[in-house]
């Protein structure tokens, strides 16, 4: 593979012969892991077996994946290795001088304090400009709102006639509770068996990191594409994004990168598949206020601002469950494929024996794509009347441009894509994604765009305390979208394109 020398197997005691079955059996038959050095690398750490991740051969309990810990380059055999047998512990890096430096260098990101309500936004576009800098990379800088900069980083390709590839990925983080945290969630800890912990280590410093060191891996063996690469790294986004990529889309500088499909964030996927979004749902949040007669607490009042709010109340919680119901008894539909809705302030009062001549009720709906916005905002409103005079809602957010990307071959960004996860042994599960990200903005100016982290067997603790991800599978990353970008900068010239 790549060109490498016959492959030799070391191990202690008996000397360096080529590697033959006698020492498979050895090595079947051992359990401890085992590095070797990949012929490409010149770094004394070698190569690693991560035996929890997916590939063909089985060379101790559960199917084992190799990795270069400098280049990373996957392999399946024939090997271009030579093999020392060493303890288990050489699956996880156990201190700096053995850790690779792309989990370094994530680490690093992951330390940089941009944590809403007060994100430091200038340390994070000078790391980013730094990266620019050591991968000879374009890099401009956008402000789209005082204090609002959204970093781009371009690696040319080599017909400017076609559309570029977009990859996304939001700088900002939500908010901790710092005492339900087993590590200080800004040190980015990593702990003995690899597990990195710190805010933004799903959501989705990891993205942004894996994109860059794919690009540098490509860039470091030589590679050009036909299209060029794009890598914006944008505010706000935890906070609704409308002072990051919804004013970025609307300005000539995101319209002069002429994006023809984009990458942004996913979730992690517990099993061994991975979630890929082609939609979302649609943010509806909502404040019905109720107004009424007032008086005092010991009165039978008629009419009052309470009685009129709990009837629409009760309606758009009985329409919460019809629609649980539905996900609930159809095991083919997923959390994304219906609406949601959760009842999420209460308002209204001065004291306890005042009867309130204004209450009011917020709701936050996530609307799935396929329903009629017109009819279902006449919903609404029909619900508000039928609870009685006086009552009126409004809306503080109300996404009105869903689109949806095709997951088929009609689509050949999708098939490019799909391909080299088959190619890879991914199993993907499309979905609509439930909640809302950067995408539905990029989607509503006319980009095809799927949302996509390759975090398979890892459970979702994206805004959670103790959110982390383990070391190997984000290298595994790298690795998936060191084989994407190639094919998806190489997709050829569209109709429109021609």
């Amino acid at each position: 593979m790549w060109g490498c020398q016959a492959p030799q197997s070391r191990i202690p005691g008996f000397g360096e012969t080529p590697m033959s079955l006698s020492w498979l059996v050895l090595l079947l038959a051992t359990p401890p892991s085992f590095t070797a050095r990949c012929s490409h690398s010149t770094r004394p750490t070698g190569w690693r077996w991560c035996c929890f991740m997916e590939r063909p051969l089985t060379l101790t309990r559960g199917s084992s994946w190799a990795h270069c810990s400098y280049c990373h380059r996957g392999a399946t055999g024939p090997w271009p290795l030579t093999f020392q047998l060493t303890t288990r512990s050489a699956m996880t890096s156990k201190g700096p001088e053995e850790e690779h430096p792309s989990v370094t260098l994530f680490r690093q990101y992951l330390r940089i304090r941009t944590v809403q309500p007060k994100p430091d936004y200038g340390a994070a576009v000078a790391f980013f400009e730094e990266r620019a800098r050591q991968l000879g990379l374009g890099c401009q800088k956008v402000e789209v709102a005082p204090g609002y900069v959204v970093t781009v980083l371009t690696w040319p390709g080599t017909n400017p006639a076609l559309s570029s590839i977009l990859l996304n990925s939001h700088t900002d983080v939500v908010p901790v509770f710092k005492e339900h945290w087993s590590h200080d969630p800004f040190e980015a800890f990593k702990d003995s068996e690899g597990y990195i912990y710190a805010r933004g280590a799903q959501d989705m410093k990891c993205v942004s990191i894996q994109y860059l060191e794919a690009v540098r891996r490509l860039k470091v063996e030589g590679h050009r594409f036909p299209r060029t690469i794009h890598m914006t790294f944008v505010p706000d986004e935890e906070v609704g994004g409308h002072q990051g990529m919804e004013l970025f889309v609307q300005r000539p500088e995101f319209h002069a990168l002429r994006a023809g499909f984009a990458l942004d964030e996913g979730i992690a996927n517990p099993t061994d598949a991975f979630t890929v979004f082609y939609s979302e749902r649609s943010p509806w949040w909502v404040r019905v206020t109720s107004t009424g007669r007032p008086g005092h607490g010991s009165l039978f009042i008629e009419d009052t601002a309470a009685e009129k709010l709990h009837k629409v109340v009760s309606s758009i919680l009985a329409f919460r469950e019809k629609e649980w119901q539905r996900l609930q008894s159809n095991p083919h539909l997923k959390e994304g494929a219906v609406t949601s809705v959760n009842l999420t302030k209460l308002e209204g009062g001065v004291a306890y024996n005042v009867v309130p001549a204004t209450m009011s009720a917020s709701f936050d709906f996530r609307v799935a794509p396929d329903v009629d916005f017109k009819a279902f905002e006449e919903q609404l409103q029909s619900w508000c009347q039928a609870a009685g005079e006086g009552v009126t809602l409004e809306f503080a957010q109300k996404w009105m441009h869903p689109q949806v990307t095709p997951t088929d071959d009609s689509n050949p960004w999708w098939a490019a894509f799909s391909r080299v996860c088959k190619d890879m042994n991914l199993s993907l599960e499309p979905e609509i994604m439930p909640a809302a990200t950067d995408s539905r903005f990029i989607r509503a100016v006319g980009v095809p765009a799927l949302g996509f982290s390759p975090l398979n067997r890892t459970p979702v603790l994206l805004h959670d305390h103790d959110e982390r991800l383990h070391e190997a599978v984000f290298l595994r990353g790298v690795d998936i979208y060191t084989r994407l970008l190639p094919a998806l900068a190489s997709v050829p010239a569209l109709p429109s394109e021609s």
